[in-house]
């Protein structure tokens, strides 16, 4: 890799970080231009191109960097995993929960257990929704995806909102601003009657960075403060 694509990933990088995407992604393209081969910074790109909602484009350059001898352990991981992510989005759940499932298989990890949990509740296995993110607690009782993902299994598929809401509680008390997190207990303030509180969690959640794996979106969120008769 060239020295010049080392720096233009750099800058596309910060250009990300700092919420500029269009220039960040002309900076990404023109670093692969030059030969751009640092696993951390294509995987950085295939981010940005999945919460951009370009999928295809992630899946393929996810693709063409499955061989990159520059790949290992964690990084590798993290290609699966944003790999399975396209799969699901572009309509292929089946495909992303196997390729999960091979890792999961060849070794556990808080990141595999976060993504696979969420596609068991969204594919809306209830059963294996549920046990398998109660194993991802044993694994790590305080990961707030985790809980997050355990209360929906049994929000939406479980219809066991009382059991929910004690998951997204403690979902909440480790990750304060977790969008979904927010959006569901804000669902219990409304059906209680109480406005204000549900105003409250859903400006907090606008706040946060979504992502393709959020149950709610930017636009659920704020037509639902819109019905709410508050101002977004």
């Amino acid at each position: 890799m060239s020295f010049m694509a080392s720096i233009k990933a750099q800058s596309a990088a910060r250009k990300y970080q700092s919420g500029d995407i269009e220039t960040a992604k002309q900076l990404f393209e023109q670093a692969l231009q030059m030969g751009l081969n640092d696993p951390r910074y294509i995987l950085s790109y295939s981010v940005l191109l999945l919460r951009n909602g370009e999928y295809q484009k992630a899946r393929e350059l996810l693709v063409e960097n499955q061989k990159n001898p520059l790949l290992r352990g964690e990084t590798r991981r993290q290609l699966h995993v944003n790999y399975a992510v396209c799969m699901y989005k572009l309509g292929d759940a089946e495909k992303a929960i196997r390729v999960l499932e091979s890792q999961h298989n060849q070794e556990p990890s808080g990141l595999i257990y976060q993504t696979l949990g969420y596609l068991y509740v969204a594919t809306g296995d209830a059963e294996k929704a549920v046990a398998f993110n109660q194993e991802a607690l044993e694994y790590d009782d305080e990961d707030p995806i985790t809980l997050d993902n355990i209360a929906q299994a049994y929000y939406l598929l479980k219809k066991d909102k009382k059991k929910a809401r004690e998951y997204f509680i403690k979902a909440l008390e480790q990750k304060p601003g977790q969008i979904d997190t927010l959006y569901f207990l804000a669902q219990y303030d409304i059906e209680g009657g109480n406005k204000e509180a549900a105003a409250e969690k859903l400006r907090t959640a606008l706040e946060g960075r979504f992502s393709p794996l959020n149950h709610a979106s930017k636009e659920m969120i704020e037509e639902q403060l819109t019905s709410l008769n508050i101002n977004v």
